[in-house]
């Protein structure tokens, strides 16, 4: 608690309580600034990425992982991310640990805009073989009633913009897993497809998921997005039909954007078909905006100004019985490896 308290305090904004260590943590909506909010909750996990941070011996970027899962899946509804809770199990709480997860998730938070309000630390010896935990978290946002994002007016002719995810993000992992530990790859020599840079493979597989919050928040205030979907496990042809309406489907082009090296190595290392990278990874792009075809250009410039690195990547069209929700366009001209 003595660690964690100044951690929470770095997240403190408009609306959250200001102490721990109580059986519950308030939060005032109204003090936000909200007058008639609809409450957004989502809650996640990092998977077996979890596996890498303890090999690695490296617990302060897995935080940040944690609180992205779960931002980036409450900005897509057009909501702003107020609080986030999280919590971590153990068998043995081992401190120093626990604390540099908990950096990470206030970094996060941090970085969302949103307040760290509370938590749960649970020893369960026999649960959990020594040096192992598992976390979890849960965040609550708010949009203004009538605000919320729903796909509704996606339609035929519309853009579809892709913001550059940051690595793998936190999905995927057994699979990596498996080809690192099948070919014999160490996680502490330098990535196999990156030998100068400097770092190792494991700090490279640790790259924290992309926050996502500033931007798609600026550019749906700014009436430009008309969905948005977080390229999650399940990758594109599971994600982005979830903000699909009835009677539309996009078209992705594959060669709009290069394949980071890490897919590009994974793909070959593993033997992985196209369609399954794209089904399983991110494969270089976070998250997915829809907007109209004559704002894409200005939809482009508020991403951009807020961080993000932007590409067209489709379009929407009129779904045919014959058509699939996705079609990937040109992976074999593109992801060679």
């Amino acid at each position: 608690m003595d660690a964690i308290a100044p951690l929470a305090k770095s997240t403190a904004r408009p609306g959250a309580g200001t102490a721990l260590g109580g059986f519950g943590a308030l939060f005032d909506p109204a003090a936000a600034g909200f007058k008639d909010p609809v409450l957004v909750a989502a809650t996640d996990g990092v998977g077996t990425k979890l596996r890498i941070a303890t090999a690695v011996g490296r617990h302060d970027t897995i935080g940040i992982d944690l609180v992205a899962m779960c931002v980036n899946d409450l900005v897509v509804q057009g909501a702003e991310p107020l609080f986030f809770l999280d919590y971590f199990a153990t068998g043995r709480l081992e401190t120093d640990i626990a604390e540099a997860v908990v950096v990470g998730i206030a970094a996060g938070c941090r970085e969302a805009g949103c307040a760290l309000i509370g938590g749960e630390t649970a020893e369960m010896p026999g649960m959990y073989q020594a040096g192992d935990y598992d976390i979890a978290g849960f965040a609550v946002g708010a949009a203004e009633r009538g605000t919320l994002l729903g796909g509704d007016g996606i339609a035929p002719g519309d853009a579809v913009l892709g913001l550059a995810a940051s690595g793998l993000h936190a999905n995927g992992f057994s699979l990596v897993r498996r080809i690192v530990e099948d070919g014999g790859h160490d996680y502490g020599a330098p990535p196999p497809y990156d030998a100068e840079s400097g770092t190792t493979l494991g700090e490279a597989l640790l790259s924290p998921t992309r926050i996502y919050v500033r931007g798609a928040l600026a550019a749906h205030r700014a009436g430009l997005i008309k969905g948005l979907a977080h390229i999650t496990g399940g990758g594109f042809t599971e994600n982005v039909p979830r903000i699909l309406p009835d009677g539309v489907a996009v078209e992705i082009d594959a060669t709009s954007w290069s394949l980071p090296p890490v897919f590009s190595w994974l793909m070959d290392e593993g033997g992985v078909a196209r369609t399954e990278m794209a089904r399983t990874f991110n494969c270089g792009i976070g998250m997915v905006a829809i907007v109209a075809a004559d704002q894409a250009e200005e939809a482009r410039r508020v991403l951009t100004e807020n961080g993000e690195t932007v590409t067209r990547i489709g379009d929407i069209v009129e779904r045919t019985p014959q058509l699939p929700q996705v079609t990937m366009i040109g992976l074999d001209e593109a992801w060679r490896g």
